[in-house]
């Protein structure tokens, strides 16, 4: 009587691999990184060029009116602009979310879940690996153009050091609100499936919303508006006795991390549980 011996199960892929999968898809759409590596080097010349701007009226300043006090400039107001932020959020948003409906266009998603069942360990590759990206790239973006604008400014004596009050937390608030964005682009993705929809939603979220919550007229809009994601960094880039605020009703510097940081966990929340819980 002849025995059956089972056929040895296929061993559960290990996180390292599903890292190197992500990775390897990333890497096959050269575009993405390639759009998101152009959108650093452009962020860092907008402060740069903005702040170069200013030296003419540093060198020459206006006169000023009888008894009244020169403005103080801000380098960090200046040298972390929102335009450069507004730009690094598009450009890490989009990626994030082509990293998902991309997945559900093509129909590769079905490979994958087909090759590896766990979602919820194929999703966390995909965050951790656009986290990654996209919070280097926001270093990078942040620290370089912090270190060149206050190279320009220290030759008007106005130049500022990390260790100086406000430019450590603005450098990493700069750049933490990019991963943050990434993540929100993901969510999006999840949720929406389809790129028109996905990229539309992040601008509307990322740049429109801020518009319809402003103002100080009304408490309970304001604080909305203060509690969006870029909303976070602007009053993390606001040095300490600057001239420049957020107006009526501004948050706090913890306030704002905690804001940013919800925003971040809310999306990686988000897009597991869909993912998990649609079909493909």
């Amino acid at each position: 009587m002849s025995t059956v011996t089972p056929a040895s199960a296929e061993p559960a892929p290990r996180f390292l691999d599903l890292l190197a999968a992500e990775w390897t898809k990333l890497r096959s759409l050269r575009s993405t990184y390639w759009v998101l590596a152009l959108a650093s080097l452009v962020a860092i010349a907008v402060n740069v060029n903005a702040v170069h701007n200013d030296l003419s009226y540093l060198d020459q300043p206006p006169p000023l009116p009888p008894g009244g006090a020169p403005y103080p400039y801000d380098p960090l107001f200046h040298g972390l602009g929102g335009i450069a932020s507004d730009l690094m959020a598009i450009a890490a948003g989009s990626l994030g979310a082509i990293t998902v409906f991309g997945e559900y266009t093509t129909g590769l998603i079905r490979t994958t879940f087909a090759a590896v069942p766990d979602r919820r360990g194929v999703i966390a590759a995909k965050v951790l690996l656009i986290g990654g990206i996209t919070a280097l790239a926001g270093a990078v973006v942040s620290a370089g153009s912090f270190l060149a604008v206050n190279a320009m400014l220290a030759s008007r004596h106005l130049g500022l050091s990390v260790t100086d009050p406000g430019c450590l937390r603005a450098v990493l608030g700069y750049a933490a609100v990019v991963p943050v964005c990434a993540l929100i682009g993901m969510a999006l993705g999840a949720l929406l499936r389809h790129a028109t929809a996905s990229i539309v939603s992040l601008v509307l979220l990322l740049l429109v919303l801020p518009m319809v919550f402003g103002g100080d007229r009304y408490r309970w809009l304001k604080e909305i508006g203060t509690h969006l994601p870029l909303a976070t960094v602007q009053r993390l880039t606001i040095r300490p006795g600057s001239p420049v605020t957020m107006g009526k009703y501004a948050p706090g510097v913890l306030d704002s991390w905690i804001t940013m940081g919800v925003w971040g966990a809310a999306a990686v929340v988000v897009t597991v549980a869909v993912v998990r819980r649609r079909d493909v």
